[in-house]
């Protein structure tokens, strides 16, 4: 049951909460249901936690922006540190 755990954790973490790692950088790009306002997720890289807020204003899936501890990201991604600090992003996904 381990690898299928395993698995079942990998596609949600990637598919559903489009979660990927780009060395030290998190790109997010959910696929979430209308239903769905926000979503909060907290992603831990090594003894830092980071603090995500999505916002979901309907529409299509596209990430419209992502700010991370205030700050616009212009390549839509959330800059991974490893301070010890926390750090707090959001990211607006849709165009309604």
């Amino acid at each position: 049951y381990t690898g299928a755990a395993g698995w079942m954790v990998r596609l949600l973490t990637e598919s559903l909460l489009g979660i990927h790692l780009e060395v030290d950088r998190l790109r997010v790009s959910p696929k979430l249901p209308a239903a769905w306002p926000s979503i909060d997720l907290h992603y831990r890289h090594h003894d830092t936690v980071h603090h995500i807020h999505v916002r979901n204003h309907g529409g299509t899936p596209t990430v419209t922006r992502v700010m991370s501890d205030g700050v616009e990201q212009g390549d839509r991604t959330i800059p991974l540190h490893s301070d010890h600090n926390e750090h707090w992003a959001e990211v607006d996904v849709g165009d309604g």
